[in-house]
This record gives C-alpha cells, sequence and structure tokens, in this order.
C-alpha cells in the first residue's frame, strides 16, 4: 500500500482528500497536534518520525492571520508555517520520496492565478506594513517559487513536482477574516466555492498517476506556464540563511 503524508491534513482540502484515499493508502495526515509547523525545530523533527518510504507529500498547511504574529524562533507565522515548513519537509523528505517507485509532492498554492503576489526580499517577515492580503500572497509566489527550485536544485530527482492552484473553494479561511468581511466572503465560498471534497477529486488522481515532467504547474487542472528558476534560487537562499 502506497504511503501520502499530507501536511494540513486534518482540515479544509487536506482533510477532504485524506478521507478520500484511506481505503486505498496509508494516509499520514499532519495538524497541529503532531507537530508545530511554524517552528523550524519541530518541523525537522517531524520529518525524522515520518516513514522512510514516502509516495507522495501534500503540502496544504497554513495559518492566517490579519494581525503579524511572531513565533517564538522570530519568524512570522504565515511565512514560517506556509513558506518556510513546506520548503524543510520537501526537501527533508526527499530521501524518503526517492525509495518509492514513482514519488510525488503536490503543494496547494497560487499558481497561474492572481499576479499580485510578490517576495518581500529586503523584508520577507513583513516587519514593516503588514496585512492578511501582503502575506497571503507572498506566501502564494514563494510556494510557486519552491516549486521551480525544488526541480532546478535535483535536477536528476525522480520526484515529481505539481504546482496546484484549486482556485475559490469554500475551506474556511474566511473565518480568519475580521467583520464584515468574514462574513461576506463566507457567503461568496457557500454560493461559489468548490466545497473540499470537491477539490480534493482530481487532487487524488495526480497522486495515484503523476505528471512525467520534473515541474508542473496546474490551476484547477488546467496546465499554465511554471514560475521561473532565477527567483526560486534566490528564494531558496534566502530560506536556507534563514535556518
Amino acid at each position: 500500500m502506497r504511503t501520502v503524508v499530507i501536511a494540513g491534513g486534518t482540515r479544509g482540502i487536506g482533510r477532504a482528500l485524506a478521507a478520500r484515499l484511506e481505503d486505498s493508502w496509508n494516509v499520514v495526515a499532519l495538524g497541529s497536534a503532531d507537530a508545530d509547523l511554524s517552528s523550524v525545530k519541530e518541523t525537522r523533527a517531524l520529518i525524522e518520525r515520518l516513514p522512510r518510504r514516502i509516495d507522495a507529500l501534500v503540502l496544504s498547511a497554513g495559518r492566517f492571520s490579519p494581525r503579524r504574529i511572531v513565533t517564538a524562533e522570530g519568524f512570522e507565522q504565515t511565512f514560517a508555517i506556509g513558506v518556510l515548513a513546506r520548503h524543510l519537509l520537501a526537501e527533508g523528505l526527499r530521501p524518503a520520496l526517492e525509495r518509492a517507485p514513482r514519488p510525488v509532492i503536490l503543494n496547494l498554492c497560487g499558481v497561474g492565478g492572481i499576479r499580485a503576489g510578490r517576495i518581500h526580499w529586503d523584508d520577507p517577515q513583513l516587519t514593516r506594513g503588514y496585512s492578511l492580503l501582503a502575506a497571503t500572497m507572498q506566501g502564494a509566489r514563494a510556494n510557486d517559487l519552491l516549486g521551480a527550485g525544488f526541480a532546478a536544485r535535483h535536477p536528476s530527482t525522480s520526484v515529481r513536482y505539481v504546482l496546484y492552484n484549486p482556485l475559490f473553494v469554500d475551506s474556511g479561511m474566511h473565518r480568519y477574516l475580521g467583520r464584515p468581511m468574514r462574513w461576506v466572503i463566507g457567503v461568496l465560498a457557500a454560493l461559489f466555492g468548490a466545497s473540499p471534497a470537491t477539490a480534493a477529486a482530481p487532487l487524488a488522481g495526480l497522486l495515484a498517476d503523476p505528471p512525467d515532467a520534473p515541474l508542473t504547474a496546474l490551476r484547477r487542472g488546467t496546465p499554465v506556464p511554471s514560475p521561473g528558476s532565477d527567483d526560486a534560487a534566490r528564494l531558496y537562499r534566502l530560506l536556507e540563511d534563514l535556518t
């Protein structure tokens, strides 16, 4: 039986995907009770506890806040969980993935979506001018670059990397917003957003039959151009300096 590790597997799309796979995969669904992914130390310790062979890694963990929260290690929380932890998990679990016959990393991100996202290179922790939108958009762009960076850094790896933007999903993110936006976005999500179960269906197919290309970028199943590798290398250097 194949093994899938889902970071963020206890809520939203991650939880729906875990439920969809539980009959045919060995599912390791990670939540806050398993490790504090805002901590580099705990994330690295978690990596050591995970199975020695992994067929698929799903990166969907994230946390959002209208106010800036700093972790005990000095990182802005959104960046720590949504970017830094995803980077550590992909790199740290690569040996376990390479022991599987057709390994894949599936990163749920913003590829091919709103282009407002940018990396604040001079202030990635957003010590100046923090907002929920700025933190979320930076995270979306950073995850695009994580995929490009992984493929460029490991050209001979057997691990396929898939960037996937599910677009509008009623995943409960609106609960992090203040009123009245929490109510407005909640109503729109209920009316027009895909349910987590619906969004999880194509993801299960990608895990069962990964693409052949080292890096694939999809927006709700439609191929979109992959992000360039120049900024990806810069992001990798930044993350390595931070850790």
